[in-house]
């Protein structure tokens, strides 16, 4: 009986790529000889399996999943850890059982699938980990009943690192009612509605991933019902997401967050997504703290319909058709900080035509919300943006600077529109006036930051004093 340690089988497996003998160690090629279901109890190791004893043959073209399967549920029953060498690994329809502790080799453990159903799900088994090793999909189709390439429901605890997941033909990471932790993984070419997909989280992080050329959406956490979630989501790299189904907003973004409460988003960077690199729907209590969000299709960052309760801070956006949107207080959206973000060079031209504010703007708020110590510059339609017809009530905009823009701030004056503080803020550089009461697209008042200095245009639910502006454009 071969007798390994984990760092043995390292070793050993990492021996046996440089010698491209795939591992053939004497046990594990008379395990090629015999290859019985009964193979497996004598060839465990002092502390896992090598499952070149168990019979898996790397770099073969046959179909493999029956062996591993028995490998997986052996070890499981025993609590040990299951080792990988490298080489290709032809595999489908393969379940994990609760306790599997599954790992390769970085880059060179490859399991692929072979198609006819799904590839690795986790369904209902508790303590589950996968490391390092490939996950190929081989863009062939997963039946409808496996949402993603690596399928995980009502799983407490599962853990997956290190891993390339590559050419799914649906989500990449799919979970459902599930906890643990997906991190330092890969995740690219998810044909599917998300690289990486949560419902109904149950104390999950997903940190330092790497989400990239997906169709469809890069992080998404949802609810079915609007709960708490609590999932922490922090230092991922997603980019080049695309939004192959259309829309206006219901894919293509970085990260996404539906009626999950309690979410953080920090500290991660999102290139060239079509819509948002951060969009919060129907989300409560949601912060979104540090991230840095370049060349966004529609809005860099959006919460809206019904959110209540969001911080939205040092965040640095580059580029987008809108900077950061606190919205739709006609469905409940309010509560917001709104604080100590750059954003700069907004454009005017989106994804699709916009029937109510116009693309360009740099920080959008309605409702119960304070937008203070942000810097604006190059917006051409407006630095800021205060309320949209009646929706205003109760914002707060307070020591801003805001350069080169179109309207330095927009504040809705349209009848029914509640009250707005302005505050202290500096404008250089204006194309058509500093502060502009508007009537939604309309603007109908003079500038309110003029030879009188600051005045409420005779709109008694204004308060505007204290700003500063230059009255010329930098353009």
């Amino acid at each position: 009986m071969t007798r390994y340690t984990r760092r043995q089988a390292l070793r050993s497996g990492l021996a046996m790529s440089l010698f491209g003998t795939f591992g053939l160690t004497a046990s594990s090629a008379s395990a090629q000889q015999t290859a019985t279901p009964n193979i497996l109890a004598s060839a465990q190791l002092r502390r896992g399996y090598n499952a070149l004893d168990g019979g898996m043959r790397p770099g073969t073209a046959d179909d493999q999943s029956r062996v591993l399967q028995q490998v997986l549920d052996e070890a499981a029953r025993r609590g040990d850890p299951v080792f990988l060498p490298p080489g290709r690994y032809n595999l489908s329809n393969i379940t994990l059982p609760a306790r599997t502790r599954l790992m390769g080799v970085p880059g060179s453990t490859r399991l692929v699938y072979g198609g006819g159903g799904h590839f690795l799900s986790s369904l209902g088994g508790d303590d589950v980990q996968l490391s390092d090793m490939v996950l190929d999909g081989a863009n062939l189709p997963l039946q409808p009943y496996a949402p993603g390439l690596l399928t995980v429901a009502n799983t407490r605890s599962f853990h997956v690192e290190n891993c390339l997941v590559t050419g799914s033909s649906a989500i990449g990471i799919s979970l459902e009612r599930s906890g643990g932790r997906i991190e330092k993984c890969e995740v690219v070419g998810a044909a599917g509605n998300a690289g990486i997909k949560s419902i109904e989280a149950t104390r999950l992080a997903i940190t330092d991933n790497h989400v990239h050329n997906c169709a469809d959406g890069g992080i998404y956490v949802w609810r079915w019902a609007s709960g708490e979630d609590g999932t922490q989501i922090s230092g991922n790299r997603v980019e080049r997401i695309g939004a192959k189904s259309g829309g206006t907003g219901q894919h293509g973004n970085g990260i996404n967050i539906f009626r999950a409460d309690g979410v953080s988003v920090t500290d991660n960077w999102m290139a060239d997504c079509a819509f948002s690199a951060i969009r919060v729907n129907a989300g409560n209590n949601s912060r979104i703290a540090a991230n840095t969000c370049l060349r966004s299709g529609e809005t860099a960052i959006y919460v809206e319909f019904g959110f209540s309760g969001s911080i939205v801070s040092a965040n640095m956006i580059d580029g987008a058709t809108g900077g950061i949107s606190c919205t739709n207080f006609n469905d409940g959206g309010r509560l917001a900080t709104v604080s100590d973000n750059i954003v700069r060079n907004l454009k005017t031209r989106g994804p699709y035509v916009n029937e109510t504010i116009d693309f360009g703007w740099g920080i959008h708020a309605e409702a119960d919300t304070v937008v203070t110590g942000n810097l604006v510059e190059r917006a051409p339609l407006y630095g800021l943006s205060l309320g949209w017809g009646v929706n205003l009530r109760n914002v707060l905009a307070s020591g801003n600077i805001i350069r080169d823009a179109g309207t330095g701030i927009a504040v809705s004056v349209a009848d029914g529109a509640g009250a707005a503080m302005i505050l202290d803020n500096m404008i250089d550089g204006t194309a058509r006036g500093a502060i502009l009461g508007h009537r939604w697209k309309q603007a109908v008042t003079e500038d309110l930051v003029g030879r009188r200095q600051n005045h409420n245009g005779g709109f008694e639910q204004l308060t505007i004093n204290g700003n500063r502006s230059t009255g010329r454009s930098l353009s």
